[in-house]
């Protein structure tokens, strides 16, 4: 644990000197934290390939200008959600685990149902990517990722009371949105 940040000092000075080599060792170093990220919001190994080769295509493109002032580790990974979640905003893609998303309360037989289901499954996407940024990422990274409200702060750098906050605000949210939808059926 102590030599992580050596490792990231390490990649960084390297990469101010030689963007090349730096940026060889740091994608031979992250690839498989940012991709596991990616990975675990998007749930397709495929897709989170794709877009993690593009976190190190983007620190590629904007190394001129590139301020990093966390950790090396923590801005990756950072920048691997927020790929990720734009990823699914930008193409209305369901989480990972859509099959753990709420049923529809209904007793309507077969299709009915499924029809139902699907509607509800689009709205609470849609619902989720109406949420204010900082409450999206900290509703996905408990909801979705399983951190506790502890490690959630600790990774936002905010409050426990904050990350507390943001959750019932996105819950209060999500029950305002899916109650008309709800009476519908």
């Amino acid at each position: 644990m102590t030599n992580q940040p050596n490792k990231s000092e390490e990649i960084l000075e390297l990469f101010a000197k030689d963007p090349d080599k730096g940026m060889e060792m740091m994608f031979r170093t992250y690839f498989g934290l940012v991709s596991s990220i990616v990975y675990r919001v998007l749930n397709d190994s495929a897709l989170a390939e794709d877009i993690s080769q593009e976190v190190f295509l983007s620190v590629w493109k904007n190394r001129e200008t590139i301020k990093i002032t966390s950790s090396l580790k923590s801005y990756l990974a950072t920048a691997a959600r927020n790929k990720a979640l734009n990823y699914i905003r930008d193409n209305k893609v369901k989480f990972a685990g859509g099959d753990e998303m709420p049923e529809v309360p209904d007793m309507t037989p077969g299709v009915e149902k499924e029809i139902a289901g699907k509607a509800l499954k689009k709205r609470v996407t849609q619902l989720i990517d109406l949420l204010p940024e900082r409450c999206r990422h900290t509703f996905v990274l408990s909801r979705f990722e399983n951190l506790t409200y502890k490690q959630i702060a600790v990774e936002m750098g905010i409050s426990e009371k904050t990350v507390e906050n943001q959750i019932s605000k996105a819950l209060a949210f999500l029950r305002t949105g899916l109650a008309s939808f709800l009476d519908e059926k």
